[in-house]
C-alpha cells in the first residue's frame, strides 16, 4: 500500500480531510527547501506536493512562475529536486511527497531513470501537467511499475469520457481544478464546484482533491465539505515571496497552520 493511500485511508478513519500544500523546490533558496519540507508537516500538511522548477509553466499564474524563476537562478533542476526528497526521507519516512511539474525535465533525465530515482529517494507521486493520460501510457507505465502513483488533472471542462478514462489510470488521488484558467487566476464558484462532484464520483474511486483559487481559510473550509483533500499552492508561494530569509519558514508555518484549522473545521 502505498503511502498517499495509507494516509488517505487514515484521514478517512477519522473523518478528516486532507491539507494539500505545495511550493516549488528551490524557492526562495535551495537551502530552505528542506527546512520547508519539514515545517509543513508539523503545520499540519498530510501530503506536500512540491514543484520542480521549469522555465515555461505554461499552467501556472505570475505567482507561481515567479517561484520558477527564483529556483532557476539557484541552478535548481530535477537532480536536485529529488536529492531534497531524499533528504527529507531521512527523517521523514511517513508524509507522502508528490513532485509536480512538467514533462521536459523528465523526458531529459529518462522516464526509467526518473522512476528508479523517485523510489530510491521516496517520492511518492507524479504529476505531470502537460502529460495526459491519452499521451502517456508507456511513461505512466514506469512509474507505476517503480510502485509510484501517476495523478491527473481533472478540469471543469472534462467530459464524462475523459474522467472516465482518468479514473482508470490514475493512482493515489486525482486533482480536480476547480476553475479555468492558470493557477491563482479568478475566483472559486462553490456551486459549481458542489454541482460537479457527484458527476467525479460516478467514476472515480480514489479521493479527489481540489486546488485552484484557495486563498483563505474561509475558502479551504468550504472547499474541504466537497471533496476529500484541499490542495493550496499560490497562497503559500506568495507568502514565500513576500517574506524574508530569516522569517519565510515561521512565515509559512503560521499560514499553513491557519488553513489545517480550516480543513478540521469541514
Amino acid at each position: 500500500m502505498s503511502r498517499i493511500q495509507t494516509t488517505f485511508d487514515k484521514l478517512k478513519q477519522h473523518k478528516r480531510k486532507a491539507l494539500i500544500p505545495f511550493f516549488t523546490a528551490g524557492d526562495p533558496n535551495p537551502a530552505l527547501t528542506v527546512p520547508l519540507l519539514h515545517a509543513l508537516v508539523e503545520a499540519g500538511a498530510d501530503v506536500i506536493e512540491l514543484g520542480v522548477p521549469f522555465s515555461d509553466p505554461m499552467a501556472d499564474g505570475p505567482t507561481i512562475q515567479r517561484a520558477s524563476e527564483r529556483a532557476l537562478k539557484h541552478h535548481v533542476g530535477l537532480h536536485h529536486v529529488l536529492d531534497m526528497v531524499a533528504e527529507f526521507r531521512s527523517s521523514n519516512s511517513s508524509t507522502p511527497i508528490v513532485l509536480m511539474g512538467y514533462g521536459n525535465p523528465i523526458e531529459a533525465m529518462g522516464w526509467e531513470t526518473f522512476a528508479q530515482r523517485c523510489a530510491e529517494v521516496g517520492v511518492d507521486g507524479v504529476l505531470t501537467v502537460d502529460f495526459p493520460p491519452e499521451e502517456g501510457h508507456e511513461a505512466f507505465a514506469h512509474l507505476t511499475r517503480h510502485g509510484i502513483d501517476p495523478i491527473f488533472l481533472i478540469a471543469p471542462t472534462s467530459s464524462d469520457a475523459r474522467v472516465a478514462r482518468v479514473a482508470k489510470q490514475a493512482r493515489g488521488y486525482v486533482y480536480y481544478v476547480s476553475l479555468k484558467g492558470v493557477t491563482g487566476a479568478g475566483h472559486l464558484d462553490l456551486a459549481a464546484i458542489e454541482q460537479k462532484i457527484p458527476q467525479l464520483r460516478k467514476h472515480i474511486q480514489l479521493p479527489i482533491g481540489i486546488g485552484f483559487g484557495i486563498r483563505d481559510a474561509a475558502t479551504a473550509l468550504a472547499v474541504a465539505k466537497l471533496c476529500d483533500g484541499v490542495v493550496v499552492g499560490s497562497r503559500i508561494v506568495q507568502e514565500i515571496e513576500d517574506s524574508t530569509g530569516q522569517n519565510v519558514v515561521a512565515n509559512v508555518s503560521k499560514l499553513v497552520k491557519e488553513l489545517r484549522q480550516a480543513v478540521d473545521r469541514a
